[in-house]
This record gives structure tokens, sequence and C-alpha cells, in this order.
């Protein structure tokens, strides 16, 4: 047993996407929980929780999950990219811990001090960013550290949400939540347009597929995306979710359809770990046209919100959770069956509920069908991956 916890804390995606997936699972079947009880019309009592049940669920799937997913893939990849020495088992168990007690904190927080509460909560993000900070000064690029500018935004973005539980601001919470997803995709929107068609590249070089098939990244389509991704999160935490962040979603969106279609989305059909980065981008381009047609006053804003929500943060981070859960691990990059299971379930998920939102009348049927989606999907990932994450590194062949 202490072989293995030494293991799980010994490498930053091991602890951080195993947390990932198990708050996933949680999450899903609390809230599961609390809609079954809804429809039916019974009542769970006093939940543990100070805010709504709706509200602890958009903030933990935000704040609580995402962050998770954040940390295990930044302490993996920032290495990389810099030849910085990997963080210290100490400080990913800390830093783990830390993301811990927030979800403990906002869990128990009806029984907290909202202040202590926001403390616990807002810890986790600053103490990953100086770790990465002091990594990526060792090669210092502008297109790296943009990262940092992301995750101070999603940290201000939190802070409104608590701003407004502490009593000090009266209508900061909404436009806290909507700051933090947005800021989520933005970092998809850079991140996914590195590795989605580098990756399809590389596999289709590596089947002999001739240069002229390979996907192609047009300067102008790169740096558009790069500076409306930037953009976006903090025109939301000034001026809110207006026409003018509808209008730049509904640029952006409309970039990243034109990104993906130079990018060889059906070849990378045949290799389900790679077709999952070119769904989840799609999901980007689907849900930033959604939601900015719904600021302009086309269509649900809540399903647009879900679709980036479930199939672009939910979709993507199950891609890359998974990819570099194999990777890591030194087991080859093919998802197993389950797992490319689960993709398809997330983006199923992520389209069900925006019908429910666009069709009152099957909104609860929608709701709970899924919620059994995204908890089917998290279970799947986790049965998975779960010997990459636990078990040793695989032996090399030959």
């Amino acid at each position: 047993m202490s072989a293995v916890v030494g293991r799980v804390m010994g490498e930053g995606f091991r602890v951080f996407f195993l947390s990932a997936g198990l708050y996933g699972v949680f999450t899903g079947l609390v809230w599961g929980i609390w809609l079954a009880m809804q429809a039916g019309g019974a009542s769970m009592g006093e939940p543990s929780y100070a805010m709504s049940p709706a509200m602890w669920h958009a903030h933990e799937m935000i704040f609580g999950y995402s962050t998770a997913a954040l940390g295990g893939f930044f302490l993996t990849a920032v290495p990389n990219w810099t030849g910085a020495p990997g963080a210290r088992a100490a400080y990913i168990s800390a830093a783990a811990g830390l993301w811990l007690a927030g979800r403990m904190a906002m869990w128990f927080s009806a029984s907290l001090a909202p202040w202590l509460v926001a403390a616990a909560d807002l810890a986790f993000v600053p103490v990953l960013a100086v770790k990465i900070a002091s990594q990526l000064l060792r090669r210092p690029k502008p297109q790296n550290m943009v990262f940092l500018a992301l995750l101070a935004f999603i940290w201000t973005a939190n802070l409104m949400t608590h701003l407004e539980w502490l009593g000090l601001t009266g209508d900061t919470l909404g436009t806290g939540l909507r700051a933090g997803l947005l800021t989520l995709c933005s970092m998809i929107a850079i991140l996914g347009g590195r590795i989605t068609p580098a990756f399809t590249r590389n596999a289709m070089k590596r089947d002999g597929e001739p240069e002229e098939a390979w996907p192609v990244s047009v300067e102008r389509l790169e740096k558009t995306s790069l500076i409306l991704a930037l953009a976006l999160p903090p025109l939301i935490l000034l001026f809110g979710a207006g026409p003018l962040a509808g209008a730049l979603a509904l640029l952006l969106g409309l970039i990243q359809v034109l990104r993906l279609a130079r990018w060889r989305a059906r070849w990378a059909l045949r290799q389900p770990i790679l077709i999952a980065l070119h769904l989840g981008l799609g999901m980007l381009a689907l849900g930033l046209i959604l939601w900015g047609m719904a600021l302009l006053g086309i269509g649900s804003e809540v399903g647009a919100l879900h679709v980036l929500g479930i199939g672009c943060v939910g979709g993507m981070t199950l891609a890359v959770m998974s990819r570099a859960a194999l990777g890591h691990s030194g087991r080859a990059l093919v998802a197993p069956p389950p797992m490319a299971l689960a993709y398809g379930l997330m983006a199923a998920a992520a389209l069900l509920r925006w019908v429910g939102a666009e069709f009152g009348g099957i909104y609860m049927a929608a709701l709970l069908a899924t919620d059994a989606l995204w908890v089917a999907a998290f279970g799947l990932y986790l049965v998975s991956m779960w010997p990459a994450l636990v078990g040793p590194r695989a032996a090399k062949s030959g």
C-alpha cells in the first residue's frame, strides 16, 4: 500500500488525474441524486454546503474538477516544455492536499465561516502557478507564459464567486462562474490548437501518409484564435456576459471551425485517442457559437454553457488525461475500448443537455440522462486508466 501511495504522489499526473476522475464521479452522483429527488418530489433536507445545490454543482465542476485536471496537466507538461526537474513528491502531496481542502471546505461550507471557505478554496491555484512559473522561467517563452495569465483569470473568477457568498458584492457569482468556464475554454483553444494537429501529424507520419496530407495550421488563424482566446476571459470579468462577449465568442467559435477543418479529423477517426481531441475542439467551436448567439438573443444560454462545460471541458480533459496517463506510464497510446466509449458518452451527454435546455418538455429527463452519461464516462475512465494512474510503469518491450 505504501508503494502505491508513494507512486501516486510521486508524479503530478497520477494524483491529480486520479482525483479528477474520482471527483467527476462523486459530483455527478451527488447532482444526480438531488435531481432525482427533485423529480420525485422528495426533499434531501438541509445540505452540508451553504449555497444552493445548483450553485455548488456549477462551482465544483469549474473550480473543483477542472483545477485538478489542470494541476495534473501543468505539472506534467511544463517540465517537458522547459527541461526543468519535475515537482518533488513533497510538493505534489502538499498541492493535492490543498486541492482536497478546498473541496472539503466547499462541501461543509454550511458549517464553516465563509472567509475560511474562501481561503481554503482559493489556495490551490496560486501554489500551482508559483511552481509552474519557476519552471517556465528556465526557458521563458511567451507562448507558454500566457498560461500564467489564464490561471490568474481562473483564480479571479473564483474570487468573484466567493465575494458574493461573503456578502461583499451583490452580483458577481454568475460573472465568476461564466468567466471561469470561458477561461478553461480559452486554455483548450490554445493548448488544443497546439497538440491536436501535432499529434495528428505525428500519427499520420508514422502511418506513412504523404506530407501533403498532414494537418495544416494557418498562421493568421492561429494568431487570431490566440488573441481572441486571451481577450475573452478579462472581457467577461470586467464587463460581464453581454453582447460584446457574445460577439467575441461567436467569432472565436467560427475561427475554431476554420482551424479544425484543416486538421484531418476524418483520418483521425481510425484512432479513438486521437479523434477525442478533435471532438473536444469541435464541442468548443459549437459551444462558443451557441453561447455567442444566446448572448445576442438566439437560443438558450444554459444549453450553450453546458455544451462548453460537458462537451468541451469534460471531453477534452478526458482526452488529454487518458493520453497523458498512458504515455507517461510507459503504455501504448491506444485507448482501451471502455475509454473510447467514454469519449462518445461525454459528447452525447453534452448534446443531450443542450436538447433538454432547448426543448422544455423533456428538461428533467434530459438532465437525469445527461448526469448518468457523465458518471458512466468517468467510471469507464477510472476503470480504463487505473493501471496507468496507480500501477507501476509498463515494462518496455524488446
